[in-house]
């Protein structure tokens, strides 16, 4: 049986701040960014912005190391992440996304204590999107 499963984990920073000083500030690239008010391609406009980076989509049933792979740039950043979220209106995520089919192996999907150590000395939430499909699919 092929395992067609898939995760894939990425930080993101939400809210009303400017993506761009937060680009400078932790000395990053981000991977996707937009401010309020920009277009979205549906022709509506943002209104908060993202900064998103660590996007690991390298499927592992330990999703951990996925988690621990998209926290590895961040976790020399812990005070300048805590001056940006005192200096302005932000929440941070640690989004974990796997895509499950019935009948094979599941991924592992509890964040270890170094993790959870993290996004507690950051104040990040850790945000599960499940998606869950038939084997038929």
């Amino acid at each position: 049986m092929d395992d067609r499963n898939s995760c894939y984990t990425y930080f993101k920073i939400v809210g009303s701040f400017d993506p761009d000083k937060v680009t400078v500030l932790l000395e990053l690239a981000p991977e996707r960014t937009h401010k309020i008010g920009d277009m979205r391609n549906n022709g509506t406009k943002y209104d908060c912005a993202l900064w998103e980076i660590g996007r690991c989509s390298e499927y592992d049933t330990e999703v951990e190391n996925q988690m621990r792979k998209t926290i590895s740039l961040l976790k020399d950043k812990l005070s300048l992440l805590e001056r940006i979220r005192q200096e302005n209106d932000v929440e941070y995520f640690l989004e974990i996304v796997p895509t499950v089919y019935a009948g094979e192996t599941s991924p592992c999907l509890a964040p270890p204590l170094d993790v959870i150590d993290f996004c507690h000395a950051t104040r990040t939430n850790i945000d599960i999107d499940l998606y869950v499909c038939d084997s038929d699919e």
